[in-house]
């Protein structure tokens, strides 16, 4: 508006004033609405599948970094009996004044290759437990991802919709979000 109260329309503003008067198209703004909440629904059910897909993996190498540990400790353990043995088999050939000494290192391996035992027992229980938590990470992986796949099919339905202007598309949108819904709520339970 000019100074004195004069004011002149082009062509673009009395376009736009035109379309700020007029009633937006229901279907169309529904759709775009259920759109943008099924975008924002899939971008957390993604961000959900890529953060259990990296827990898998990390579960899954804790497994083998427990797994080698425990193959450190029997092979630990095969070297204490070689040594037992080794104690024992001089038991019978030395002179009776050095059997005693043989005698107490067979006991002492013996009695060492039991913790040792018990280490790598303990490492092997915490392998098969990360492999396990991995397993049950990688199954909510898929379902997070079957989640996200099937509402980005129903984000794609309603951009057919829209420029189809079929609004018997809208109901293939909603049955494929509510479907993304329950997916990653299964998800989320575990199941």
């Amino acid at each position: 508006m000019s100074e004195d109260g004069f004011h002149v329309h082009g062509p673009h503003d009395h376009a736009l004033e035109h379309a700020a008067h007029e009633t937006p198209d229901s279907f169309s703004g529904r759709l775009a609405v259920a759109t943008a909440i099924l975008a924002t629904v899939a971008a957390i059910f993604s961000y959900m599948g890529g953060a259990t897909q990296s827990n898998a993996g990390l579960y899954k190498n804790n497994a083998a970094i427990r797994k080698t540990e425990a193959a450190n400790q029997w092979a630990y353990y095969q070297s204490k009996s070689n040594k037992q043995n080794l104690s024992e088999l001089a038991i019978e050939i030395v002179p009776e004044a050095k059997k005693g000494f043989y005698q107490d290192e067979a006991k002492r391996y013996k009695g060492e290759k039991a913790e040792i035992q018990t280490k790598a027992e303990k490492f092997e229980a915490e392998s098969i437990a990360f492999d396990q938590m991995s397993d049950q990470q990688i199954h909510e992986h898929h379902r997070w991802a079957q989640a996200t796949t099937v509402l980005q099919i129903s984000i794609a339905m309603a951009a057919i919709a829209l420029l189809t202007q079929r609004k018997w598309l809208s109901w293939g949108v909603l049955g494929l979000g509510v479907l993304g819904t329950v997916l990653g709520a299964l998800a989320w339970l575990h199941i």
